[in-house]
């Protein structure tokens, strides 16, 4: 069973949706003790990284994604939900993050028009996941933020936004952490989802 974290923000029934079309069995809840009986968990976001964290805080969520860290639970975060496994970020004021990775979160410096909304082409590092999908994987993004000052041994994959290196994938350990959305990325991001579901860790 694959837990789904609620905490008020998020695109709940798309990534539910995506689980489902890869007939995998999936829970949505904000319940850390239904939340604790998965074998796997997914940390979606939509919207502002201080109203997510806070969100997240409110339901004691963000203890629980500490415990699983802690336990080695396969996690992956999806946009906001990637950034807030950082160690903060600046959207909107400063706001400490899980910091899981090293790293802030910063806003794009571009001439391009910001958000960044559209399909990229991900760049994978010689990882196996890069086997699992097209010779020129795109990717869907949606967001005005992104990672900087990470562990360059972290990051698993990037696009380009301009002459701006997009950090599109992270993974450590028992954790992966996509900026993009790969429950909206086609048959790319469904590969993606499907390797976290049954091949990661």
């Amino acid at each position: 069973m694959i837990g789904i974290v609620d905490y008020g923000m998020g695109n709940l029934r798309s990534v539910e949706n995506a689980l489902k079309a890869l007939q995998a069995e999936a829970l949505i809840s904000d319940d850390p003790a239904v939340l604790s009986k998965c074998e796997k968990i997914i940390l979606p976001g939509v919207g502002a990284f201080g109203d997510c964290i806070d969100n997240l805080k409110k339901r004691g969520l963000d203890t629980f994604v500490r415990q699983c860290i802690e336990k080695e639970v396969p996690l992956l975060g999806i946009c906001v939900g990637m950034q807030m496994l950082f160690e903060e970020s600046e959207e909107k004021g400063r706001h400490e993050g899980i910091g899981y990775f090293k790293g802030r979160i910063v806003r794009f410096q571009t001439d391009l028009p910001v958000p960044q909304i559209g399909w990229n082409e991900l760049e994978l590092k010689d990882i196996p996941l890069k086997s699992r999908l097209s010779e020129k994987p795109f990717v869907y993004y949606v967001h005005s933020y992104h990672a900087a000052g990470y562990e360059e041994n972290d990051l698993a994959g990037w696009s380009f936004y301009g002459d701006v290196r997009v950090p599109g994938l992270f993974m450590r350990g028992h954790v992966m952490a996509a900026q993009f959305h790969p429950e909206k990325s086609a048959a790319d991001g469904l590969s993606v989802l499907n390797y976290f579901l049954r091949e990661f860790v």
